[in-house]
């Protein structure tokens, strides 16, 4: 995992565990971990994982946008996605290895009524159709998911 998105994964989880109110204060908490890292550097890492600004009953913090976590997790399982094939009865998408249940589990949380449910191996993830005709549908779908990102 590169540098970047080690710190940016370490923002996430700041954000998530507390309440940060300024730039500064997690430019601080990250300098603390062994992260050094510029207002700017800051500022792009926000823009990248979608983290915004919201007033509360305290004044303003920052959190992950859900909206643009959202977006950021579907061009992740983009990237992730090989290829998407089926038969007559099953959808098999092949993904990169070790991605599989991932994928699996963005497919199920997609609350599809199309799709029964899915069983993720290392790299290939089984997407069970509720019926044939939805079999292009879901296809579909999952092959606009992968091209998001292109």
């Amino acid at each position: 995992m590169s540098a970047k998105l080690k710190r940016q994964n370490r923002i996430k989880e700041i954000l998530h565990d507390y309440v940060i109110t300024g730039q500064d204060q997690l430019s601080l908490r990250l300098k603390e971990e062994g992260y050094n890292v510029t207002q700017a550097t800051l500022s792009r890492d926000f823009a990248d994982i979608g983290v915004i600004r919201i007033v509360n009953g305290n004044g303003f913090r920052y959190i992950l946008d859900p909206e643009e976590t959202g977006k950021q997790i579907a061009k992740l399982i983009g990237l992730e996605i090989l290829n998407v094939d089926h038969n007559e009865s099953i959808i098999v998408v092949r993904t990169i290895a070790g991605r599989a249940q991932g994928v699996a589990h963005f497919i199920d949380r997609l609350n599809r009524k199309e799709i029964i449910g899915t069983v993720g191996g290392d790299d290939t993830v089984l997407v069970m159709p509720d019926s044939q005709k939805n079999i292009p549908v879901i296809v579909n779908m999952i092959k606009k998911k992968m091209n998001e990102i292109h």
